[in-house]
């Protein structure tokens, strides 16, 4: 079985790469010399994937279900180098699959007892899904709803009535004396008891119909809860048995269980993703890493925070623990050297269009962030460059962002107050943006404006939506460049700044209908390398200086 495949299946034999920076480490430091060793993931490396992503596409079988990809760049004792592949946990079922690094050994070891338990859990999944649909639910629901009706129908009536018995209390006190007002008082009185005896039967009758129902939806409940135990108790029965028998072994040639290396409990699915697989498979073949790429393909996960085509780090829970010691035997990674450009400054692979004392704009790469994420894993971007290389480099505030997949023109300052000043011309609108984009489909009207007020679902971050309550005021001048075959080039101008607003105003049906090229997050399904969305121009006063600056960043696509 081939495992160790040659870069042509990937890339032409003439790929070159015009950028050799790092956007990725994977990262952790020794256990025994405690230094922090890194492995990059670079352009190569994501040149590679994006090749292996054209694979998947082109086969069905990658589109069931949503998971993890991985590929590693190695280099054989001979100085070749060569590429290994790996999916996170089963592939359709399978853990061993032809052309794919295999599983860390120990799952034969318990392939019998892991066989079992799988076939006790879907039985039990199976018994849950019955239970959720017993149709004495439904039943219970639609009486429910029939004798709140009623009761409402009731509670009306009576309340007309009470006010009409009021009215007539008023006038017989009024015309009525004696023997003849006690009686007409009475009758009164009599009619509004046998209003509550009427509300009191139809309670009942209520409630000896449902009773029986809630009582078996009750216990249908305890039973779902009580298999849902017996579930967690299964899988972590059978995740203990695999973490002790699991071994990892790492570049000073030393093996240890994922029970030995994280001995205060793992999450499920530990061992299981790309980056273990593939750096275990390296060390055991004396194969030397070079770099190492991973990225999600197939449906969004469950809670929408993975997109296909996207590229992302080392899991926190699972394969962070882990990157110290399968990366052991490595030598530590120096910092990457930064080109100079003219004038001596270091530009970190990052063109500058302008600076002087009090701001700089940088031409920002796509798949670059503007400014560092939350998590460690996003930590490399426009924003934490620039602190590092420049020497005021701690003094800079990003003025505005772009999204992490577009390029262009982005703006910084470097003190507080040109800062504030800049922002308030951004808020104020006066600030001249233009973007150019390539739109995967035709374009029917050859320009207009757009007004599609924007909402962010706080569940479904990070995507945007088109939302006429509770959406934001968002406006957009679109002018069609060029129709290239099946794709047509646009010019945007945005008088708002609202979040991924060109990418919906172009992708809504109620905008152009027709999503960025590129743009998987809406819609668009064809596998290029980018996003091809671009902040070309940016126009606006120099705060200081009282002059206009009018920036611009030649479109890359």
């Amino acid at each position: 079985m081939v495992i160790l495949h040659v870069l042509s299946d990937f890339i032409d034999c003439d790929f070159t790469v015009s950028d050799s920076s790092c956007s990725y480490w994977y990262e952790g430091r020794c256990p025994q010399s405690g230094n922090r060793l890194k492995l990059p993931r670079t352009s190569m490396s994501e040149a590679i994937a994006k090749g292996l992503m054209k694979h998947l596409a082109n086969n069905e079988c990658y589109s069931r279900e949503g998971k993890m990809y991985g590929i590693l760049l190695v280099e054989l004792p001979n100085g070749e180098q060569r590429v290994l592949k790996a999916f996170s946990g089963l592939l359709n079922g399978y853990s061993l699959v032809e052309g794919w690094v295999p599983s860390i050994p120990g799952r034969d070891e318990i392939a019998l007892e892991e066989a079992q338990t799988l076939a006790q859990l879907d039985a039990i999944k199976q018994e849950i899904l019955t239970l959720k649909q017993l149709t004495e639910r439904q039943q219970y629901e639609t009486l429910f709803n029939e004798f709140e009706q009623q009761l409402q129908a009731m509670s009306d009536r009576h309340r007309h009535c009470k006010h009409q018995r009021q009215e007539k209390r008023q006038q017989i006190c009024n015309t009525l004396t004696s023997e003849a007002l006690t009686i007409a008082l009475e009758q009164l009185d009599e009619e509004s008891r046998q209003q509550g005896i009427e509300r009191r039967q139809l309670k009942r009758q209520q409630n000896e119909v449902l009773q029986p129902l809630r009582q078996l939806i009750a216990a249908t409940d305890a039973r779902i809860s009580e298999l849902k135990q017996q579930r967690k108790a299964l899988s972590r029965q059978l995740q203990a048995q695999m973490h002790a028998t699991y071994s990892l072994t790492n570049f000073l040639g030393r093996s240890q269980s994922l029970q030995e290396l994280m001995p205060g409990g793992l999450p499920t699915g530990t061992g299981d993703c790309c980056a273990p697989k593939l750096l275990h498979y390296a060390a055991t073949n004396n194969l030397k890493p070079l770099a190492m790429a991973e990225f999600w393909w197939g449906a969004s996960s469950v809670n929408q925070d993975k997109i296909q085509g996207e590229f992302y780090g080392a899991c926190a829970e699972r394969c962070q623990p882990l990157m110290g010691f399968l990366l052991s035997g490595l030598r530590p990674n120096p910092p990457a050297p930064f080109p100079a450009r003219e004038g001596g400054v270091r530009s970190l692979s990052l063109p500058i269009l302008y600076e002087d004392e009090w701001l700089i704009a940088v031409n920002k790469p796509a798949g670059l962030l503007s400014v560092p994420g939350r998590y460690r894993d996003r930590q490399d971007s426009v924003l934490s460059r620039l602190r590092n290389l420049l020497a005021d480099g701690m003094a800079l505030v990003s003025v505005h962002r772009l999204d992490q997949e577009t390029s262009g023109i982005l703006l910084l300052a470097r003190d507080r107050q040109t800062h504030r000043q800049l922002s308030q011309q951004f808020q104020q609108r006066q600030i001249h943006k233009v973007y150019e984009a390539i739109l995967s489909g035709a374009v029917k009207v050859e320009q207009g404006v757009i007004d599609l007020p924007l909402w962010g679902d706080p569940e479904n971050r990070p995507y945007q939506k088109v939302d006429w309550q509770r959406g934001k005021p968002s406006l957009t001048q679109f002018q069609v460049m060029a129709r290239e075959g099946d794709y047509t080039r646009v010019e945007f101008t945005p008088l708002t700044g609202r979040t991924h607003q060109l990418r919906v105003h172009a992708a809504d049906a109620r905008g152009l209908g027709v999503s960025i090229l590129g743009d998987r997050l809406y819609g668009c399904c064809a596998v290029t390398s980018r996003l091809h969305l671009h902040a070309k121009e940016l126009r606006f006063e120099h705060p200081q200086l009282e002059k206009t600056l009018h920036l611009q960043a030649i479109t890359p696509f």
